[in-house]
């Protein structure tokens, strides 16, 4: 049986208090439903219930992993409701039966992430056949095509993108499970998932990292440098715990944000630049430079370009865009080139004397720093301390001007 399956009937117990109560609303005798509570305390190493004369009460760990189905039940209950208004009617025990099977969710989400069968086959370690048999279950149960066949492959279809991101949902809160439970042992143990945008990874992720694990060596921290575009859908998914990094102003009620502190920019160059000898400077001094800067329609982008027009100048015109800092740095030491960013993202070459910030103010130009999360997003316990650190990080970093 599988973890899903046995929360769910787990769950059923919480609620009814007893196993006896319970076995009637999950459709199970009495026998089996304490087989499947026995199966899930080993799986997770813990009791989940005292028993009782009158019945069963929940231990601290069975109050977390009951946390954690409800919000799991949270993220299934539209997907049943949807199909069962759907174009095929289906009964939405059938369709309960499908969902409530990890390693189906498992299969979609990874032919979503994928697009190919055979890969997904091979990442699960099992036969093409299975891959498609659990497929077609679901897609059976639920009464729609969750994927459509293309010339680029098995792309989710419209109904398919608003059921995986949900079924992604569930498979972190799975992941999130054990080390739910470890925390109830004073254990911080498991895997954070971080977005991590150019500055945080400069100096601010790289000391909050260094700092929890000193503390909780037994946690492991997985850092994806996306575009931010990438790396909210990766939020939205559950596939990231949070964001880090230099904040968007976004209408996205699903997600919120908190800043850190508010970083000023300026134009960096080369210490080997003609402008880096002169000692004050005005935008009409960087007229004909060669820029690089990020892409159009970023933030920066757009708030350089309004600042410069305030200002009566044209703005920058970009020889090179990119979002690689590592690009950024490389052309800059090239010595022609100018930048607008955060002497904080580049800190190292500043104070190896090979870049430099030019002698000019862009008033007003400024970056808020800041953590960005999922809307009502239950984090575990090593996400909640990395972003405890982080916090503690920008708050005593005397580099940062703290909003």
């Amino acid at each position: 049986m599988t973890i899903l399956r046995l929360l769910h009937v787990f769950a059923a117990v919480a609620q009814a208090g007893s196993v006896r109560s319970a076995s009637d609303a999950v459709r199970r005798a009495p026998s089996a439903v304490s087989r499947s509570i026995a199966q899930l305390e080993h799986a997770l190493g813990v009791p989940l219930f005292e028993r009782r004369g009158l019945g069963m009460a929940l231990t601290v760990a069975g109050q977390v992993a009951l946390d954690r189905w409800q919000s799991i039940d949270a993220e299934l209950a539209p997907v049943i409701d949807e199909a069962r208004q759907g174009r095929v009617r289906v009964p939405p025990a059938s369709v309960q039966e499908a969902l409530l099977d990890d390693r189906r969710l498992r299969a979609a989400s990874l032919l979503a992430e994928m697009q190919h069968m055979p890969a997904v086959a091979l990442r699960l370690g099992v036969t093409q056949p299975a891959v498609s048999a659990a497929l077609s279950r679901l897609e059976q149960a639920l009464g729609e095509r969750l994927f459509l066949r293309t010339p680029r492959g098995l792309l989710p279809s419209a109904v398919g993108l608003r059921w995986l991101i949900r079924f992604d949902r569930v498979l972190a809160a799975l992941r999130h499970l054990e080390d739910d439970i470890a925390a109830t042992t004073g254990r911080l143990q498991g895997l954070v998932t971080v977005g991590a945008l150019p500055l945080a990874r400069v100096q601010l992720l790289p000391h909050a990292v260094a700092s929890v694990l000193e503390r909780h060596p037994g946690l492991r921290v997985h850092s994806l440098e996306s575009p931010y575009e990438d790396l909210c859908a990766g939020l939205l998914a559950g596939k990231l715990d949070f964001i880090v990094g230099a904040l968007r102003p976004s209408a996205d009620k699903a997600l919120t944000s908190e800043t850190l502190f508010t970083e000023q920019l300026g134009v960096i160059a080369s210490t080997r630049h003609p402008l880096a000898r002169r000692r004050r400077l005005t935008l009409a001094d960087l007229r004909g430079w060669p820029w690089v800067l990020s892409r159009p329609g970023t933030p920066l982008r757009e708030s350089l370009a309004q600042h410069f027009l305030a200002h009566g100048e044209p703005a920058p015109h970009a020889t090179v865009e990119t979002g690689d800092q590592a690009l950024v740095r490389g052309l800059l030491l090239q010595g022609q080139m100018l930048t607008v960013l955060s002497a904080h993202q580049l800190r190292h070459e500043i104070e190896g004397g090979q870049l430099c910030t030019l002698p000019i103010t862009l008033d007003g130009l400024t970056r808020r720093i800041g953590i960005t999360l999922r809307a009502g997003a239950r984090l575990a316990p090593t996400a909640l301390a990395l972003i405890a650190s982080i916090r503690t990080i920008a708050a005593t970093d005397g580099t940062a001007e703290i909003a």
